[in-house]
């Protein structure tokens, strides 16, 4: 049997902080001297990132890969359900597509397989690391899931591990999320929660001691601790965009600053892309209903993972004719970067029925979707910007990021990106209107600046610190946060390793 330990990081809910937490854990560890490694079974999530290898897996499990200061590897998310309608996903296994599937094909067959697979990866990571933290999904007590569970207590018990269960009580209600998820579960289950982590609590933390005390007396596990809310560390999300985000904000009104308007897709992927531009004070407004776009100094169509049915989308809603209209710089980001062509193929049928649409026809490109998946980390250099013409960039810009997308496009015009090694062109540059299947993109350095500056020549963009000594940067920070308001000492005990 492994000597490594298993800490699973479960939750009352959705979206009450664990992916947060999980990589916050697994920085104190790291920084401890602890051999760390994350692990979450499944992840269902647009947001995905490549690994190194090529390999496709969660946005959440490479932000807490780095974390340990480890290459993410798919062990780490085994499962990646990719949601492209309300009802069905695509679906990834240790980095490649499997295919697509409804809801109900995937839950009722071939579970004690995927179970089997996703702990076979838990025990490659223990075998390899003294502790894994584990991060649950959704909530850890839903009973009419528990035959088909694969990530959460399947997981802790597969493992031998101590579940810590997070609550957010930002939410309200928090003392009926800890109480009612212990009551949901089975006394086998119950018997290895083993403390309770308050997420995102807002203002004087000695005004929950009593509630603390309520929670430890009629719960008989300790609160580890009461996680005060914060707006300074930048910590990628793992899907949705962040509580805070208003879709359809009032139209600008500040001209000191630049503004983007991002289109709220109904199946939008990888929102992370656009986290740099808040850091460079660019002010990002998410539109789902259309409004005129004229106060804005430029429209980003993100990525997709229902290319055709977002394009249906954006014109059902009457934004075709808005952009169309508008005077300022379109930038499409894969997805997005599709449908600004003129026409998109799926002859396979790869996102939805077999067919064809008719793109925007504001780049001189056309798409066809394909069977076979393109994910790979990217280096390259910009090759150029709009500036009221076409000024280009002298010498070009370094860019790395990602590719992930199904299809492949014919453009007709300049690229906007050369790629590494062979001078590979990928995207598009015509006029206005730019196009590129690179996520993380705005990440580099000098990106935003060269990109957006021509457009608003009477302001100046911050020059940031490298993205990757930036992300150490906030994780540090985190892990600094959480010590602050753990108790370390209980937690050591909990897990049998040294947290300090």
């Amino acid at each position: 049997m492994s000597s490594s330990r298993l800490l699973c990081v479960f939750g009352t809910g959705s979206d009450v902080g664990k992916s947060w937490i999980t990589a916050g854990l697994c920085r104190i560890f790291k920084q401890a001297g602890v051999d760390v490694a994350p692990y979450k079974a499944q992840n269902m999530s647009n947001n995905a990132g490549v690994t190194p290898a090529g390999l496709e897996m969660g946005r959440a499990q490479i932000v807490q890969a780095h974390a340990c200061d480890l290459v993410p590897h798919v062990d780490m998310n085994p499962l990646l359900l990719k949601p492209n309608t309300d009802t069905g996903a695509q679906v990834v296994v240790l980095g490649r597509v499997l295919g697509e599937m409804s809801a109900r094909q995937y839950f009722t067959g071939e579970m004690e397989a995927r179970r089997a697979l996703v702990h076979a990866a838990l025990d490659r990571l223990m075998a390899a690391h003294q502790l894994v933290v584990a991060e649950g999904a959704g909530s850890c007590a839903e009973v009419n899931l528990r035959h088909r569970d694969l990530v959460n207590m399947s997981v802790a018990h597969h493992g031998d591990g101590q579940v810590l269960l997070v609550a957010d009580i930002h939410k309200g209600g928090v003392f009926g999320q800890v109480v009612g998820t212990l009551a949901c579960m089975p006394p086998r289950d119950r018997a290895r929660v083993a403390g309770v982590i308050i997420n995102r609590f807002r203002g004087d933390p000695s005004l929950f001691d009593d509630g603390r005390r309520w929670l430890e007396d009629r719960t008989g596990l300790p609160v580890l601790g009461l996680v005060p809310w914060t707006r300074s560390i930048r910590i990628e999300l793992e899907d949705g965009l962040s509580p805070e985000t208003r879709v359809d904000p009032p139209p600008p009104e500040d001209r000191s600053r630049l503004h983007v308007a991002v289109l709220r897709l109904p199946h939008i992927s990888n929102f992370t892309d656009f986290d740099a531009l808040d850091r460079h004070g660019v002010v990002v407004h998410y539109l789902a209903r259309p409004r005129r776009l004229d106060r804005y100094d430029a429209v980003i169509l993100p990525g997709s993972k229902n290319t055709r049915g977002d394009l249906r989308w954006l014109r059902r809603e009457g934004w075709e004719p808005l952009l169309r209209g508008y005077d300022g710089m379109i930038l499409g980001i894969c997805g997005g970067f599709q449908m600004l062509g003129e026409r998109i193929a799926d002859p396979l049928g790869v996102e939805g029925d077999p067919g064809e649409s008719r793109g925007l026809g504001l780049l001189p490109a056309t798409t066809v979707l394909a069977g076979e998946k393109t994910t790979r980390a990217v280096q390259g250099r910009l090759e150029g910007v709009p500036a009221g013409g076409e000024v280009p960039v002298e010498g070009g810009l370094p860019v790395e990021g990602y590719e992930i997308h199904m299809g492949q496009t014919t453009v007709r015009c300049a690229p906007l990106v050369r790629l590494d090694p062979d001078g590979r062109p990928d995207g598009a540059r015509h006029g206005r209107v730019l196009g590129t299947y690179l996520h993380g993109l705005f990440d580099a350095q000098g990106v935003v600046e060269a990109l957006f500056g021509p457009l608003r020549p009477d302001l100046r963009f911050p020059r940031l610190p490298d993205h990757h000594a930036w992300r150490r940067e906030q994780l540090d920070a985190l892990a600094d946060h959480l010590r602050g308001c753990l108790d370390l000492d209980r937690l050591s005990e909990i897990v049998g390793l040294p947290v300090r």
